[in-house]
């Protein structure tokens, strides 16, 4: 991932309701998070895989933020 997608991406968290993120599923939260990011900036299908397994592997952390928000 750049470091443009990055800082997108945790501006996104930091920009999101807390009760949203924090109601989804790890699945559906990984969806709606990938689904956002795509939106501001195209990706290409190896840049998704490796935001969706970054997602993955942070979902801890964001649940923390978003209990935090």
């Amino acid at each position: 991932m750049t470091p443009l997608t990055l800082h997108r991406f945790w501006s996104i968290i930091e920009e999101s309701q807390s009760s949203l993120l924090l109601n989804m599923d790890d699945h559906a939260l990984e969806r709606w998070l990938v689904r956002e990011l795509r939106t501001e900036q195209p990706l290409d299908h190896s840049e998704t895989d490796a935001v969706s397994q970054y997602i993955r592997t942070r979902l801890p952390l964001i649940r923390e933020i978003a209990m935090a928000q």
